[in-house]
């Protein structure tokens, strides 16, 4: 609250006509759908999750307001409960995974996330639809001849909401098991019941952030609420809710919501760029985050990074193993009775993938040379991906940062070699040692301020974001060298040269994973932190090693893929992140860590992409992609947990 205060008296210094009426107005209706979406996650972080579709499901609501309200108040009461009960229906949905099929809530919701998205685009395709002006006019007016604005009214009733619910004895249950969940169980509460019910809650929030939304903007776009995850995780933060559960309160993500809204006002007024404004947010979420990280690895001494391995080494005598070995044989031949439970959480990627080249091959013709050149060429960028992605599950993780590292590198690439050949003996390089830049910061934020994964690359995916716009001012220049384009797109052998340098890649990240001491280390600290501190495991340069590979990964991609389409685009990376998370999981790796093989991810790359070209091949939307990707990552989420 006195941050706010400060900012607002900084605008009223240094604004020529001071903090008049009408910046009152404007601030509330600017911050009240970040406010409302921020209610929703504080009630989600409180319990001990993370919720990722609030955006999505903003725009889902967004878009079917915008296409289906007429004149009149009958429609508009009935479409604002209807907003409020399709987010409600989302939240209820990620509640029953989380709470009941015991799902990651990153991953649950990162499925729901698509799945809405998909589903808005499904409704509109494109910005459009039309609000009645009166639906507009009530929610962004004002009461008290124009003295208190209303969208003030409307947050600060869901606050009094929340205050009702606080003292009851549901909230005491959220803050128990957000606490401990274990202990709150042991008093009889029932935490399933409590976990389901705040992701409902929350739900409802971002419904009402949707309905409020559509009232502003008088219109509907599908993209609409992308822009609010980074926001709402900062609101929440800046609010002083604690990261992990147990501590803090609805009031305070509302105000920061509204800190954000002001600092954003501040920069314009001195005449900043607005792509600072995701540099900010991501800045301020870390440095708030920073202020009550929860995570239990220990501190790291960051000299050790000089080393990639670092200096604390086990002893010689000493093996680190995730998958026990036996030198007998019974029953089933040697390398099946020794690989029983890799094969069993591997193989069914592969063997759905033979059943939907047999689906195309049934559906389109014969599957020949041709067809299967393209599908590891498309795949090659995922394949890539998914060794960088995977490291890092494999340890507890998480990397939110890939498809603005992925833009950045394509962008710098393209920059520094303006189509020159020659320019790629350095280039590459120095692309390569940005992504290992990004990858370094994103360890430092997990292991040095020991924060969540998940907080520390979404804040650096937002400042890359911004970075990448500032770089090329909005509009991206430069052309990939013609050499790059004929890695992906040439022919050798009847294949593409990306296809047969695939299998160098694939070959070393199998004995990278599976044979060296950096693969047992990943293992050993996905699996237990402590136990593999206690074998002598560096966890800290482990684990910042990880993200450093998956930044390397990140970077090579945006090469890649700069040459592949000819130049780099904005946004050029943002459909790679659900998809190397799918794979990996859909290939059998565990997401909460300790369980995988690269080759398992890459046959979930393979499949991915299999079936991906059977959707383009159907009459189906383009948008059905990521409905698909998400129901399939989440099911196999669901299948493989217990295997």
């Amino acid at each position: 609250m006195i941050v706010m205060f400060i900012f607002v008296v900084l605008l009223d210094l240094v604004s020529p006509t001071g903090f008049t009426q009408a910046d009152l107005t404007y601030t509330a209706s600017g911050g009240a759908s970040l406010a409302l979406a921020a209610i929703g996650q504080t009630l989600v972080v409180l319990v001990g999750g993370f919720d990722l579709s609030g955006g999505a499901i903003i725009s889902f609501v967004n878009v079917v307001l915008a296409t289906n309200l007429e004149p009149g108040t009958a429609s508009s009461v009935s479409w604002v409960i209807a907003g409020l009960l399709i987010g409600t229906f989302f939240g209820a949905a990620n509640g029953l995974v989380v709470a009941y099929l015991r799902v990651q809530p990153v991953v649950a919701t990162l499925s729901t996330m698509f799945v809405a998205q998909g589903l808005a685009l499904l409704v509109l395709d494109k910005p459009g639809g039309n609000v009645p002006a009166p639906f507009s006019q009530f929610f962004l007016g004002s009461l008290f001849d124009g003295s208190l604005p209303m969208p003030l009214v409307i947050v600060s009733l869901a606050l009094v909401g929340w205050a009702l619910l606080k003292n009851t004895r549901f909230g005491t249950y959220i803050y128990a098991v957000g606490s401990d969940r274990d202990a709150a169980g042991q008093r009889g509460i029932n935490v399933r019941f409590v976990t389901f019910t705040a992701y409902a809650l929350a739900g409802t929030a971002y419904g009402a952030a949707g309905v409020f939304l559509t009232a502003q903007t008088a219109s509907g776009d599908p993209l609409i609420g992308a822009p609010l995850l980074l926001q709402v995780f900062a609101a929440v933060v800046i609010g002083g809710t604690r990261l992990g559960g147990g501590r803090g309160g609805c009031v305070g993500s509302a105000v920061g919501a509204y800190v954000l809204i002001l600092i954003v006002n501040v920069l314009l007024v001195f005449n900043f760029s607005s792509y600072y404004a995701t540099i900010a947010e991501g800045l301020i979420l870390i440095f708030a985050a920073s202020g009550h990280s929860s995570s239990d690895l220990p501190r790291t001494n960051w000299l050790d990074l000089a080393s990639i391995w670092g200096r604390r080494r086990p002893a010689k005598n000493q093996e680190i193993s995730v998958i026990p070995r036996s030198d007998k044989v019974h029953g089933l031949p040697g390398f099946f009775q020794r690989n029983a439970d890799v094969l069993r959480y591997t193989m069914p990627a592969f063997v759905c993938l033979g059943i939907i080249i047999a689906i195309q091959a049934g559906l389109y013709g014969h599957v020949g040379l041709s067809y299967l050149n393209s599908q590891i060429t498309l795949a090659s960028f995922l394949i890539i991906l998914a060794l960088g992605q995977g490291t890092v599950v494999l340890t507890g993780g998480l990397d939110l940062s890939l498809p603005w590292a992925i833009c950045l590198s394509g962008l710098l690439f393209t920059d520094w070699t303006q189509g020159d050949a020659a320019s790629t003996i350095w280039a590459i390089p120095a692309v390569l040692l940005v992504g290992a830049a990004i990858g370094m910061l994103n360890g430092f934020g997990v292991v040095g301020l020991r924060l969540p994964a998940i907080v520390v690359t979404l804040a650096m995916n937002g400042i890359l974001q911004g970075v990448a716009l500032l770089y090329c001012n909005g509009t991206p220049s430069g052309m990939s060298p013609e050499f790059v384009h004929w890695i992906m797109t040439g022919r050798v052998l009847g294949f593409s040269p990306v296809s047969w340098l695939l299998i160098l890649f694939v070959l070393f990240g199998v004995v990278l994973l599976g044979q060296t001491v950096f693969g047992r280390r990943i293992y050993a600290v996905g699996n237990s932190v402590r136990v593999a501190r206690l074998a002598g495991v560096n966890v800290g340069v482990t684990i910042a090693s990880a993200y450093v590979l998956s930044g390397v990964c990140s970077a090579l991609v945006g090469i890649l893929l700069a040459g592949f389409i000819g130049q780099a685009s904005l946004g050029m990376g943002d459909e790679y992140l659900l998809s190397s998370v799918a794979a990996i999981v859909v290939g059998g790796t565990l997401i909460t860590g300790a369980r995988g093989k690269y080759i398992g991810m890459v046959g979930g790359v393979l499949l991915l992409t299999a079936l991906q070209t059977v959707l383009a091949s159907s009459s189906l939307p383009e948008a059905t992609r990521q409905i698909v990707f998400g129901a399939v990552m989440l099911a196999a989420v669901v299948t493989l947990r217990d295997a």
